[in-house]
């Protein structure tokens, strides 16, 4: 398969009056066209601040890209200018925000605001601008006669598909989805991820789903990587994965989810806290947390180790 996307050594960092945030550290990342990879982690390892760093909206100050390349098509989008980077925004990559509320404007009706997007990067009338708004709300099963009401007029679940509409506008060939179901009821969460799944399809758009639900990754992704406190630590295939999990911290995660055909009294969380990303722990930084860890593990970082040609794991146990 043709690449489409290459993370090579990202690191981004908070500069706050309390320290450094270390929140992404020499990240690296592959995805080919087509597929849909799940970015999977606890609250605060790095997941939005890799994807607001692939869309280089990382709020600056207090965030920093210090280093890395990021190739988009063959493009390394940490070089252009912030005007290419206008043009890239919203018609090669974009991004489903967690909170629909938030994402769009009170005060714009929502066909409005998915024509903003279109004139911004298609050669057309206004007119025929609205008339593709309209389309793209009925791809996204919204009648075209709601077309000039406004986001508070509509439910949790339609202005996410509204934002939907506004992200596949353009037909990017990267859609970011940032938990685009944390806020929405188990029902409507469904019915969301299964039209993502075939509009994904429909424009043929390669897509991240950051989440920190395995369920949902188990349905809607093709690879999966795992992220702990800025970095991924595993990476594969997802059959490989949930099938064969290596990395100490993935088990956890495994074990820490309710099975229904196990019969056990508890189950097995992962013990501790994430560490504070101010003053993350030397050597592998899950190791105070890990019931694997020997003594190499506090000062050794580990890296990159391949277990098969699409399964990659950052632990000692495997050097």
């Amino acid at each position: 398969m043709d690449s489409l996307l290459d993370i090579k050594n990202l690191t981004i960092h908070y500069i706050t009056d309390d320290g450094v945030v270390r929140a992404v550290n020499d990240l690296n990342l592959k995805m080919d066209k087509g597929e849909t990879l799940g970015l999977v982690g606890e609250t605060g390892a790095g997941k939005t601040t890799t994807a607001l760093g692939l869309l280089r909206l990382v709020p600056d100050p207090p965030g920093k890209i210090m280093s890395g390349e990021i190739w988009l098509d063959n493009e390394n989008i940490l070089t252009v200018s912030e005007a290419e980077m206008r043009k890239i925004r919203g018609f090669k990559i974009s991004m489903i925000f967690q909170d629909p509320m938030t994402s769009l404007n009170p005060v714009i009706p929502v066909c409005d605001q998915i024509a903003e997007v279109i004139l911004l990067h298609e050669k057309m009338t206004a007119a025929a601008a609205l008339k593709k708004a309209e389309e793209m709300l009925m791809k996204v099963g919204i009648r075209p006669e709601r077309a000039k009401e406004f986001p508070h007029q509509f439910s949790g679940g339609m202005r996410q598909r509204v934002v939907i509409a506004i992200a596949l506008a353009c037909n990017p060939q990267l859609l970011i989805a940032d938990e685009p179901t944390t806020a929405l009821d188990v029902t409507i969460q469904a019915q969301v991820l299964q039209l993502m799944r075939n509009l994904k399809t429909e424009f043929n758009t390669s897509m991240i789903m950051i989440t920190h639900d395995l369920g949902i990754v188990a349905d809607i992704c093709d690879k999966v990587a795992i992220m702990y406190a800025g970095n991924v630590v595993e990476y594969a295939e997802k059959r490989e994965l949930y099938k064969n999990p290596k990395h100490p911290y993935t088990i956890g995660l495994f074990n820490s989810l309710p099975d229904i055909k196990a019969q056990v009294d508890n189950l097995k969380p992962i013990k501790g806290l994430m560490p504070d990303p101010r003053a993350l722990p030397s050597g592998c930084p899950f190791h105070p947390r890990c019931d694997m860890a020997r003594p190499e593990c506090s000062e050794k970082v580990p890296q990159n180790i391949t277990i098969n040609e699409n399964h990659t794991v950052r632990c000692l146990l495997f050097a």
